[in-house]
């Protein structure tokens, strides 16, 4: 017996008079765009994940790292949170412009601006 076959087996057995074939034909099928988009709205607020909170010791071993990674050109692995989710960017880091707080990265293929406040994690890979 298919799942399928015990599904509407387990509806007929119910004490609930459902139609098991009408609820699957009209369930999902008549669903304005609008509550699609909402759904779809819905389940990426769902997926976010919280701005980690950072304490003062936090803040002064990432401005150490970045002191370090900065001074010896060292390869870096910045983590950092943005829209509900973390961004993972690998490169050396250019410049620190502290007044725009800004980091400049270079990447293989980029220099990417990265905001200070943003960051969440500093790891040099060399």
């Amino acid at each position: 017996m298919s799942f399928h076959d015990a599904f509407f087996e387990e509806i007929k057995k119910s004490k609930y008079p459902l139609d098991p074939r009408r609820n699957i034909k009209w369930g999902t099928s008549m669903m304005l765009t609008e509550h699609v988009g909402m759904l779809r709205d819905y389940y990426e607020e769902v997926k976010k994940e919280p701005k980690p909170e950072l304490t003062e010791y936090d803040y002064v071993l990432l401005s150490e790292s970045i002191e370090l990674a900065f001074s010896s050109y060292a390869d870096t692995k910045i983590k950092r949170w943005k829209d509900g989710r973390f961004i993972y960017n690998r490169g050396t880091i250019d410049e620190v412009d502290l007044k725009r707080r800004v980091i400049q990265l270079q990447d293989p293929f980029y220099l990417l601006a990265i905001k200070m406040d943003d960051i969440v994690d500093v790891i040099i890979m060399d």
